[in-house]
């Protein structure tokens, strides 16, 4: 189904200098080539919402949710940018991953850039792989009575906070998918019987990966700053203790 009208934005900070939004899954941060016949676009909605420009601080792809934060000037996203470039600011994602990943651990495989045929087709297609380091820590876990996989009679999750060291594109999913526990609904680096199980067991549709909390100092104030939001609720819907039915479906 299209959607006909704006996705509403929701601000999670707003000062003087920055805000914050907790960008909906599907939603793109802002135009591009790849995104001609799109409509709706964070960094447009958050600008008339709040009636002035914005200058996006980072990426965050497209079936990805969370925290998004912009500046509202040239000056504070160039300090905000170095900021980002020395390593400054923290991130933490959750995400539902498939089996039973470790308690915690270290991620250290350096990734090659994924590049796209049309937006990055003047770019190197030899470059070196680059350093990227991902830590992990299993929030939950869950064995449920279903043969997703002809190989298994049950089908195990974890819930799992990531927190990246490095930017690299796609580095979460990618450094998941090395570990054989793809993130559930990874159409790239997932596994497709798992996604679906989710599409037709839970009524999810979307990649169940959210960036939820974001820690930096303040480019004027330089006082430490926290963002966090909830984990989205479709997240703990297979490690519910009662059966889900669709009347649930958020």
């Amino acid at each position: 189904m299209i959607a006909t009208e704006a996705p509403a934005i929701d601000i999670c900070y707003e000062d003087e200098a920055l805000v914050a939004i907790n960008k909906p899954s599907g939603l793109l941060v802002h135009r591009s080539a790849l995104a001609r016949g799109e409509k709706w676009f964070a960094m447009q909605l958050l600008r008339d919402h709040i009636g002035q420009h914005v200058f996006p601080l980072h990426r965050l792809d497209r079936p990805t949710s969370g925290i998004l934060l912009f500046a509202k000037s040239a000056e504070v996203a160039r300090t905000m940018m170095e900021t980002f470039g020395e390593h400054e600011v923290r991130k933490i994602y959750h995400a539902v991953v498939r089996g039973y990943i470790p308690d915690h651990g270290r991620v250290d495989y350096p990734l090659r850039e994924e590049l796209d045929k049309i937006a990055d087709k003047m770019a190197r297609q030899d470059k070196e792989a680059q350093e990227a380091v991902t830590d992990f820590l299993r929030i939950d876990q869950v064995e449920l009575p279903y043969a997703v996989s002809k190989r298994h009679a049950t089908s195990r999750y974890s819930l799992v906070q990531l927190s990246p060291k490095t930017g690299r594109k796609h580095q979460l999913r990618r450094h998941m998918a090395h570990l054989r526990h793809p993130i559930v609904g990874d159409t790239n680096h997932g596994d497709g019987r798992h996604n679906r199980f989710f599409r037709e067991h839970f009524n999810i549709h979307r990649l169940l990966l959210a960036a939820t909390s974001l820690s930096f100092p303040h480019p004027e104030s330089k006082t430490m700053v926290h963002i966090d939001i909830p984990v989205p609720a479709e997240f703990y819907r297979a490690f519910q203790k009662e059966p889900f039915t669709a009347d649930g479906a958020d």
